[in-house]
């Protein structure tokens, strides 16, 4: 209610519309039928109500390319029962001193059920506008109005509010929902909801900035509204006013009921009872859940919990995180991140959605193809990196930051590239932001204040000639590169210490590679200067410095020195050919799958009642997917890729002879899968009969572009899509009894399937025979 007026008199718009005289066409330009619009002498033509103004005229064009502005708010909870919040909702109508723009309001309609228990109200809301005199001349308007329908369920303890403008109807649309209910784990608290839509279909040529104003104004005054709610709240507990008794049916006997139940009547109206011992109740509930922030829905953000583990965000930017992390819920299907890594890609791109699932998905892509959710249970460094990488954590800042010490003057990058190659140290480097984030959660449940990021702390004493040669830069580029797209936001402040005169050279180097937002995070101190105010004391506790930069702490991370030569790669080695991209630690395999060559497994079922569950990813390429039974046992035809080493491409294994004729030696027990490079498919079949059961992948042509405009994981990562005449997949299947099945990818979990450590929530769907689950 408070968007419109709070933008169409705000004085940027005033001034334009100033200067556009009455008569004169409107910076719209021509309508579609070739005639202008034109601003009226009286702008608005009053209704036969008096108080109810319309814009006069056929509905205005429609300005193309305007997209509708969205707002959604996390959950606000009021710790006090629905009856009570629902008196001191009340309390704002006709008028509300503590809303001065809200001048009023005047019932249109007003029903109730028999029972009593459904009560609506329809009002329209008089709204004052802060414009000057001349504007209110040229447009005709005083006031705004807007109509607000108000439905109370009593039995069900749920009020929906849906309130929409009459006042520019045919240019701008304002609609707003918002709704109380019961919280789900105290039924003595009240939680309130609220989203909002900006539709501005013209307005002289000034949409944007309408919009722009709108969304402003609007979102400053959202927590306002929990103010008032509050301040009726406390002026009732100090009127002795704590207890208001429920909604009971009406008596049956049809005699007059004594009673006067919460929903029968106005809340000033309402016998509430208080003082007396068994009727007065705390304000925060007979029954608290622990003082912990929880969310009240496993699918719905608490405003609490926000404030707690993630910080303060403004409304729009809790609005964006909501909306992303919704879209992922409905359509991503698999592995939703954690919300604070969600809101990491948001604050990265500037809390720009498009842009921030743009981002996040290419980076879960990444995650999935090369694995690096489980680096932190299956890296284990090699002891070269243990002696000669000089890195490692170190307690934290002043501000409870995990701080990570790199003496990178002391190490020997071209050692370490020569002995190690690029692939073991980008690894390396990634399980050292996992741990950091791991740190982070920690430490935000340590200090009880949300901790998003860690301080890296860089001693360049030593730095020389040596650390600029070239592939060592290199590596290093492409080091900056993958962590700033996979791990934004995550590093709070690099403190650079002793930079020698070779710094600069490499600083023009690197810098261009670093996010302007990152490089605004860097604090570096040359010579000695770091000792003292305003160098690391400022940022690092005194007495966790440590000893090689003047401190009293010791510190455990390696000294470093030069990689003996006798450790290098000889010429003929490949730098470490073990890619990142899958390591035999982990639970899942690699395959192969050729023109004419389909990759199959086979399951054997010893008993009818059992769960067969797959979880496969297509890094390459576009296979389909395909489940057979055969009561005969297949022979396995080996058949290695084409490449130079089969570790690298995966084994390509074909079971089906070709003799086999469907229908008489197998039989499909699911319908074909196409799935396309980039997805990642979980499902699930029960089967009837005992024998085995064949998995087989085999490779499909390219798909015809899907002409939807709605946007989907699968669009956003089309980029990634490369043909070839080999597709690769990463795949993992299991055998569960029927009993142990629940039908989720959280019984599969706690089956050791080691599904995302950055997923809180992980789906899937199942039917009474078989389902397959797509990701894209």
């Amino acid at each position: 209610m408070r968007l419109l007026s709070s933008c169409l008199f705000h004085p940027k718009v005033v001034a334009a519309w100033a200067s556009f005289p009455p008569g004169e066409p409107c910076p719209q330009g021509p309508s579609p039928d070739g005639d202008n619009y034109l601003l009226q002498p009286d702008g608005l033509m009053n209704r036969a109500h008096s108080h109810h103004v319309l814009w006069a005229g056929e509905p205005p064009p429609r300005c193309v390319g305007k997209m509708v502005q969205k707002y959604q708010s996390p959950v606000r909870v009021y710790k006090y029962p629905f009856e009570l919040v629902m008196a001191a909702y009340e309390k704002r109508f006709p008028t509300c001193p503590e809303i001065p723009v809200f001048l009023g309001s005047e019932i249109l309609h007003e029903s109730r059920s028999d029972d009593g228990a459904i009560h609506i109200i329809e009002r329209s809301c008089k709204l004052n506008v802060d414009a000057p005199r001349l504007l209110k001349k040229i447009a005709g308007v005083e006031y705004v109005f807007f109509i607000q329908k108000n439905t109370v369920n009593w039995k069900e303890r749920t009020l929906r509010i849906e309130a929409h403008n009459e006042t520019f109807a045919n240019r701008v649309v304002v609609l707003e929902t918002c709704s109380y209910s019961v919280h789900p784990e105290n039924e003595e608290w009240t939680c309130f909801e609220q989203s909002a839509s900006l539709d501005i279909k013209s307005f002289f040529g000034f949409e944007s900035t309408v919009e722009k104003i709108a969304m402003k104004q609007y979102t400053s005054n959202i927590k306002r509204g929990k103010e008032v709610i509050e301040h009726y709240l406390k002026e009732l507990i100090s009127q002795g006013i704590t207890f208001i008794p429920r909604w009971t049916p009406p008596p049956v006997c049809g005699q007059k009921d004594e009673r006067t139940p919460a929903g029968g009547h106005d809340a000033d109206d309402v016998p509430l009872e208080s003082g007396a011992p068994g009727t007065t109740k705390e304000q925060t509930g007979s029954s608290c859940p622990p003082a912990e922030a929880v969310s009240p829905d496993a699918d719905k953000l608490d405003a609490d919990y926000i404030e707690r583990y993630l910080g303060q965000l403004t409304p729009m930017q809790e609005s964006c995180l909501i909306r992303l992390r919704q879209w992922l819920q409905e359509t991503h299907k698999g592995k939703i991140p954690k919300d604070e890594h969600i809101l990491r890609f948001l604050r990265a791109r500037d809390f720009n959605i498009d842009k921030a699932r743009e981002m996040l998905c290419q980076s879960l892509s990444w995650r999935k193809q090369y694995q690096v959710d489980y680096i932190l249970q299956s890296w284990r460094p090699p002891a070269l990196l243990d002696e000669y990488y000089t890195g490692g954590w170190h307690y934290q800042d002043k501000d409870g930051r995990p701080l990570y010490i790199l003496r990178l003057g002391q190490m020997d990058t071209k050692g370490l590239v020569k002995a190690l190659g690029e692939e073991s140290l980008l690894r390396h480097v990634l399980s050292i932001n996992e741990e950091g984030q791991k740190r982070c959660e920690e430490n935000t449940n340590t200090f009880g204040r949300p901790i998003t990021s860690w301080t890296c702390l860089v001693d360049l004493e030593g730095l020389n000639m040596r650390h600029l040669w070239r592939p060592g830069v290199k590596a290093l580029l492409r080091i900056i590169e993958v962590v700033e797209d996979n791990y934004p936001e995550t590093l709070g402040r690099l403190l650079i210490v002793r930079a020698p005169r070779v710094f600069p050279v490499l600083w023009t180097l690197v810098s261009p590679f670093i996010n302007e937002n990152t490089r605004q995070k860097f604090l570096i101190y040359s010579g000695n200067n770091y000792q003292g105010p305003g160098g690391l004391v400022d940022y690092v506790d005194k007495d966790v410095i440590p000893d090689f930069l003047g401190g009293d702490c010791m510190c455990t991370v390696p000294e470093g020195g030069l990689v003996p030569k006798s450790l290098y790669q000889t010429e003929e080695e490949p730098e470490n050919s073990d890619h990142i991209r899958l390591w035999t630690e982990t639970i899942y395999h690699s395959a192969s799958v050729l023109r004419g060559a389909p990759h199959e497994i086979v399951v054997e079922i010893l008993e009818g009642e059992s769960v067969i569950t797959w979880d496969f990813d297509i890094l390459k390429g576009d296979v389909v997917f395909s489940l057979f039974h055969s009561k005969r046992a297949p022979e396995a035809n080996h058949k290695e890729a084409t490449l130079p080493s089969t570790s690298a491409a995966g084994d390509n294994v074909q079971l089906i002879d070709k003799t086999w004729v469907l229908g008489v030696d197998y039989s499909r027990m699911e319908s074909p899968l196409v799935c396309r490079e980039g997805e990642s498919i979980q499902g699930s079949h029960v089967t009837r009969w005992p024998g085995f059961y064949i998995l087989q992948w085999k490779m499909h042509g390219p798909l015809p572009c899907s002409g939807t405009s709605l946007p989907r994981v699968d669009d956003v990562l089309a980029s990634l899509q490369v043909s070839s005449h080999k597709c690769k997949l990463i795949y993992y299947y299991e055998v569960l009894a029927s009993k142990d099945f629940r039908g989720s990818m959280s019984s599969l979990e706690s089956c050791n399937s080691g599904f995302s450590q950055l997923s809180g929530a992980t789906t899937s769907s199942s039917q009474s025979q078989s389902s397959s689950h797509i990701s894209r």
